[in-house]
């Protein structure tokens, strides 16, 4: 179990790397969702994306996007606005919001980078069969 989340304590949701992405761009045009979370399903994917365009809100354009590549949910759970993204056992960054442009195929799940502007799957390192969990605090691992 994770630490409080918005409305109190949660589990984490934890998934599997299933495809790593390797591009980035500057004019994707990604909307911010009014909502500051989403309930996924066990064997949801989603698309997680990371940006460098963190404090943006509900409605805001997002342009500035390294894609980081699609997770398998092998739990059910919900997502929320600041929860800790982890890859491979590392912060990847905090959840900024969620992007429907793909939806009900899948959520772009924007991270708000820790580290490395604008990183993708292959300036992470990442490969496919790593674990994906979404923590309640960015500060407690999975």
């Amino acid at each position: 179990m994770s630490g409080p989340g918005e409305d109190g304590a949660k589990r984490a949701v934890r998934g599997t790397l299933v495809k790593v992405l390797l591009h980035r761009r500057t004019d994707r045009g990604m909307t911010l969702e009014p909502y500051t979370s989403r309930c996924v399903r066990r064997g949801e994917l989603h698309e997680l994306v990371a940006t460098d365009q963190d404090g943006a809100g509900p409605g805001a354009r997002i342009d500035r996007v390294g894609f980081l590549g699609f997770a398998e949910l092998t739990c059910a759970g919900v997502v929320d606005r600041g929860d800790g993204c982890w890859i491979g056992g590392r912060l990847v960054g905090t959840v900024l919001g969620f992007d429907a442009c793909h939806f009900p195929n899948h959520y772009n799940i924007l991270i708000a980078a820790a580290a490395d502007r604008l990183p993708t799957g292959g300036s992470l390192g990442l490969r496919p069969e790593l674990p994906v969990a979404f923590t309640a605090s960015p500060l407690t691992p999975p």
